[in-house]
């Protein structure tokens, strides 16, 4: 589809949970939906923007809620979420390569056979070369989610926005479908988001993006076309903001 728009965003961080590629699942990665995704992405670097990633990995392993269920203790827990991060990684690098998208993936956790280590400076350059490039393993760090691995990986890299892929259509006052009457905001305030404790991301994702002035905007993932919609400045989803 062509347009006259231009983007509004030069460089982005696209944040995708890991329960975004389950699709109609109730476990694991939906191939579809992750050739979908591919699709958005390449229809947004053919418009010039350079292109970050950071993943959950939530289809696969939830360290928080697994720590509890099984008795784990929290931090090996967390790093075998980490490693469900990577499957994910692997799986969306696959289906953006199969579309002609060069990608890199790197990790916070070193693991050189199947990704490179998340070095800033060659993060920087990959995106120069125009490759998508997917981060994984989170911050390396148990305690820590995916939510503040992408806050402080567009923060390095000097990203425009933070574009965070959900299954709804913005943020709500209440879960949508549970509550059918919860009112949709058309744009917060990240103070907001934390005095309402608002389920946009983890408070520490937001106060790290409000101490620098780094925009969020929460979208419906599973309409096609969104991704490049949000970049050439249509108004869907939430945004927040300082």
């Amino acid at each position: 589809m062509k347009s006259d728009k231009k983007p509004i965003y030069k460089r982005i961080l696209l944040k995708m949970s890991g329960e975004a590629l389950l699709g109609v699942q109730e476990h694991g990665i939906d191939a579809e939906i992750c050739a979908t995704f591919a699709q958005q992405v390449k229809e947004v670097r053919s418009l010039g923007v350079k292109t970050a990633m950071v993943v959950g990995g939530g289809n696969i392993f939830r360290g928080q809620v697994e720590s509890k269920r099984f008795g784990l203790d929290r931090s090996v827990a967390d790093y075998m979420g980490m490693l469900a991060t990577v499957l994910n990684g692997l799986a969306l690098q696959n289906a953006l390569e199969q579309i002609g998208v060069p990608t890199r993936v790197m990790t916070a956790i070193e693991m050189s056979a199947i990704a490179e280590p998340y070095i800033r400076r060659r993060a920087l350059r990959h995106l120069e070369k125009d490759r998508v490039v997917i981060f994984v393993a989170g911050t390396g760090n148990p305690y820590f989610t995916t939510d503040t691995a992408a806050a402080l990986r567009a923060t390095e890299l000097g990203t425009d926005v933070i574009l965070k892929a959900t299954k709804v259509d913005g943020v709500y006052s209440a879960d949508p479908i549970k509550e059918p009457s919860a009112k949709k905001y058309q744009s917060l305030k990240f103070i907001d988001v934390l005095n309402q404790n608002l389920k946009v991301m983890d408070s520490t994702a937001i106060s790290m993006c409000m101490d620098n002035n780094l925009p969020i905007v929460v979208f419906n993932l599973l309409r096609k076309g969104n991704i490049r919609r949000v970049v050439l400045g249509e108004k869907i989803g939430t945004m927040v903001k300082s």
